[in-house]
């Protein structure tokens, strides 16, 4: 009878309080500067499209020779940009696949997606501002001894693909300008940094140049043969969600983002990761030498282990 009547009692008083919580801030959530509202615009994407979000780095010309980055491709620069796109991912689990070259990273929303009721400007501004951040927070991870010397930009913009066929051509489109653009740095970077020449004079050299004559370039002055160079450079990084194997945790298996350098064009890619298409989970996947050793999947691992070995050790220490 006790308990009961405690009970009524404090169930009395939270209702008392709650009354007065509700009488003191509902003029506030009804004032009369709330028509300002209606000035915002509704920018809520079409339903049923591909979203793709397309993050390019602002003046990264200046910015990569100011922080004395390897030409034409840094290791270093391109993976950090990778793992900033990683956090991407991690964060939004309705990126379904990720695509990046050079300064520029591409992130591509199943056509199904909700986040943020589908409005443009909160996806956009969270996607650039989250890569950005993760981009100068990890900049030491990758880059050290190198100092970052002013803080990088990102801009960023929204485009929509009404088809599956649309968005794959969109992903080969970006993919076809990784090679080209590669090939004509490739090339003028030899010619300036071995070959002698000045910036102007290889722009010159190589001006109505076909692939075939790159390559030629390449080989016959060089001794280079274009497609002996890494896939990274020449076809890009895919990111991927897989289960994977941790190493070290006896056969214990993980969601992670996998990088892939490999051809997106054809079908046999898209036949290989049906569930890009199809939103399905992530597929058990067996990471090659590459990927395994890859600082991508070496910093995720790391990361597993590390929460792995905490819980542990708080197991160890409960009573």
């Amino acid at each position: 009878m006790l308990n009961l009547l405690c009970r009524k009692k404090a169930a009395n008083v939270i209702s008392l309080v709650s009354k007065r919580f509700l009488s003191k801030s509902s003029p506030m959530a009804n004032s009369k500067f709330d028509y300002v509202r209606n000035f915002e615009k509704n920018d809520a994407i079409l339903p049923n499209c591909w979203i793709v979000v397309r993050i390019d780095g602002k003046a990264f010309h200046k910015f990569t020779k100011k922080h004395d980055f390897a030409k034409p491709n840094d290791d270093n620069g391109l993976n950090l940009m990778s793992y900033a796109a990683v956090q991407v991912m991690k964060e939004f689990n309705e990126i379904v696949i990720a695509f990046g070259q050079s300064d520029e990273y591409s992130f591509v929303l199943h056509k199904t997606a909700e986040v943020y009721n589908r409005r443009e400007s909160k996806i956009l501004t969270c996607i650039n501002s989250l890569f950005t951040s993760s981009y100068v927070f990890y900049w030491n991870t990758f880059c050290e001894p190198k100092k970052l010397l002013y803080p990088p930009s990102f801009d960023a913009r929204v485009v929509l693909y009404p088809s599956d066929e649309d968005m794959r051509n969109y992903l080969s489109w970006r993919q076809a300008d990784t090679h080209i653009n590669n090939l004509y740095n490739t090339v003028f970077w030899k010619l300036v940094l071995e070959g002698g020449r000045t910036n102007v004079e290889a722009q010159e050299d190589l001006s109505g140049t076909f692939s075939a004559d790159k390559n030629e370039i390449l080989f016959s002055r060089f001794g280079i043969n274009y497609n002996n160079l890494p896939q990274m450079y020449r076809k890009g990084t895919i990111l991927l969600r897989k289960n994977v194997e941790v190493p070290k945790l006896d056969g214990k298996r993980t969601q992670a983002i996998v990088p892939f350098f490999v051809d997106l064009i054809k079908d046999q890619f898209w036949n290989e990761h049906a569930e890009v298409l199809t939103r399905d989970r992530p597929q058990d996947y067996k990471l090659d030498e590459e990927q395994l050793m890859h600082p991508l999947m070496q910093k995720q691992f790391d990361i597993v282990c590390k929460r792995k070995n905490n819980n542990k050790n708080t197991e160890q220490n409960s009573p």
